[in-house]
């Protein structure tokens, strides 16, 4: 139960009706089971709470369900046209050069191919050089150590947007 001192935010969250609030955690993140899980969790009396049950329902998803989530997500360089979320996300590519971006186009390619989905990485405050990095890293990864890999960096995305979802609900 939500108590008095539950912050407006979140306290507008707990109270949307639940095909609102489904809507809302589906923007966050695209997988139906993470969204269904945090509705489950509600009512949370803290961000905290919210945090811990969306760590948790991470935690859980299956390969399919990661798979759902990661379809939601534009590659590196590429933010969804019209979408101020993505492009506040990669912002750290905004400003990179032709070749850094034609780079990591060509590395999106080459890990699409090796793993059936596109590069994740919780782009925010990184450079696009940091991504080009970290992609160049995780390419020669196992498949398994790279679905643990992108459960993580799912997992800090959806922090994040579960705190802009509370500062703007």
């Amino acid at each position: 139960m939500t108590s008095t001192s539950t912050p407006p935010g979140l306290a507008r969250f707990n109270a949307l009706p639940e095909d609102a609030a489904r809507a809302a955690l589906l923007e966050a993140c695209a997988s139906t089971a993470w969204a269904e899980r945090l509705l489950a969790a509600r009512p949370c009396d803290t961000p905290d709470d919210l945090e811990a049950a969306s760590d948790a329902a991470m935690a859980e998803l299956t390969p399919a369900d990661l798979e759902e989530a990661m379809a939601g997500h534009p590659p590196i360089g590429r933010p969804k046209p019209g979408d101020p979320a993505s492009a506040r996300e990669q912002r750290g590519m905004a400003g990179a050069s032709e070749e850094l971006k034609a780079e990591m186009l060509d590395l999106n390619l080459a890990y699409q191919e090796r793993f059936g989905h596109v590069f994740l990485i919780c782009a925010t405050g990184r450079t696009g050089e940091q991504m080009r990095d970290a992609l160049k890293e995780r390419i020669g990864n196992a498949p398994e150590q790279e679905r643990e890999i992108v459960r993580s960096e799912l997992g800090k995305i959806n922090r994040i947007r579960l705190a802009r979802l509370l500062e703007d609900a």
